[in-house]
């Protein structure tokens, strides 16, 4: 009797046991299962980050495409230009730092918005440089070049925001040296005399900017 009792015994603790292991992972699944799921979670909420960091980035894109095509054809109607003219002195005046309103407003002045202008001393192209001047600036350059309005304009403004430089912001003095000359407008300077000749009252006319990109 002792005997079958403890082979009873026997039997239902190793039932016990066996159950025990068996139900071991099923209780450990739903553990995995979370982790699954918030491995996917955190991979999705990633790729929702990029996708909206990518659409911010294209949003801005189109916001700047479309801020500087509104300002090109506000030029070419000002000026009467074309807007592949205007686009040209607006891309280019920003890309050597100067204000876009007194670059288009020095182009119009000099040349009339005439890529093949040349004056009676020599100066080519829309800002009117003279050969020597734009070696200073691109020592390969040549005069044929210099009629070409992209090249022409880069050189210009580049030289126009070197004078600025030279005269600590006086936007004024520093379109007097370009039309007149830096030897001139210094010795008026010095000697105490007004250098102004008309030039900086035609192209600064109204004009409250600083000559440079803001």
């Amino acid at each position: 009797m002792k005997q079958m009792l403890f082979a009873a015994a026997s039997v239902t603790a190793t039932v016990v046991v066996l159950v025990a292991r068996k139900s071991t992972p099923a209780s450990a699944e739903p553990a995995v299962t979370g982790s699954r799921e918030s491995f996917f979670s955190l991979s999705s909420s990633r790729k929702l980050r990029r996708d909206l960091e990518t659409a911010r980035g294209e949003l801005n894109l189109v916001k700047s495409q479309y801020e500087r095509a509104d300002k090109i054809i506000g030029y070419s109607n000002k000026y009467g230009i074309t807007a592949g003219m205007a686009g040209k002195v607006f891309d280019a005046s920003l890309r050597e730092g100067i204000d876009p309103e007194l670059a288009f407003r020095l182009v119009r002045l000099e040349s009339e918005f005439n890529e093949k202008a040349v004056s009676k001393v020599g100066a080519v192209g829309l800002t009117q440089l003279m050969p020597s001047t734009a070696k200073l600036f691109e020592k390969n350059v040549s005069r044929e070049h210099l009629f070409n309005g992209e090249t022409n304009l880069r050189i210009g403004f580049r030289y126009l925001k070197n004078l600025l430089g030279q005269y600590k912001g006086d936007v004024r003095l520093a379109l007097l040296a370009y039309n007149r000359g830096e030897d001139a407008v210094w010795r008026d300077v010095r000697a105490g005399v007004n250098p102004g000749n008309g030039y900086d009252r035609w192209v600064m006319r109204d004009y409250k900017g600083k000559g440079v990109v803001q």
